[in-house]
């Protein structure tokens, strides 16, 4: 692979790739985007109401257009929302135009993490656990599709985290 004009971090809700894109990008003199800012911004309005006026598939169409627009930015590092990944046109942009990382983290930290956070549309009804499971079920085979490298945000701390997938980028050439 060449050097990538971008990275693309994709993975569940609440796995950290806003918190690690952020601290990524300081670090290489990137410029940090996240896809579900983006949506809120272009709609004046949060993921939440889109969702509940629009449905999914409107927040979807919403986010195939930013995911198309963001990914042919370069020298970016881009914290995608955790459902970018259930359209083939998303997984092929992402793929083409960058380095993927899938950030994973166990259900159980997720659901931690999570506990008190009611602006995640998709755990505002039923058990969170249950949901997160099929969530993770139905999207993990899809992040492996697409991604150049995974890492595991557990119980490592974010600065620990981004220095590894530094490391492993530089090892493997893919930033300088």
């Amino acid at each position: 692979m060449d050097i990538p004009r971008s990275i693309f971090l994709v993975g569940l809700m609440a796995v950290g790739k806003t918190t690690i894109g952020r601290l990524l990008a300081q670090s290489l003199g990137m410029q940090f985007l996240d896809s579900d800012h983006e949506i809120e911004n272009r709609a004046g309005a949060d993921t939440s109401w889109i969702f509940e006026r629009e449905g999914e598939a409107g927040f979807r169409d919403r986010e195939e257009a930013v995911i198309d627009d963001l990914t042919q930015r370069t020298n970016v590092v881009l914290a995608t929302g955790g459902g970018a990944v259930l359209r083939a046109a998303n997984r092929r942009l992402l793929a083409e135009r960058g380095v993927v990382i899938h950030l994973d983290s166990p259900v159980d930290r997720i659901v931690e993490r999570t506990a008190k956070d009611r602006k995640r549309p998709l755990l505002q009804n039923g058990d969170p656990r249950e949901t997160l499971t099929n969530l993770m079920r139905m999207r993990g085979p899809l992040y492996e599709e697409i991604r150049h490298y995974r890492f595991v945000t557990d119980r490592q701390s974010p600065k620990a985290l981004t220095r590894n997938i530094e490391e492993t980028l530089r090892r493997d050439g893919l930033i300088l």
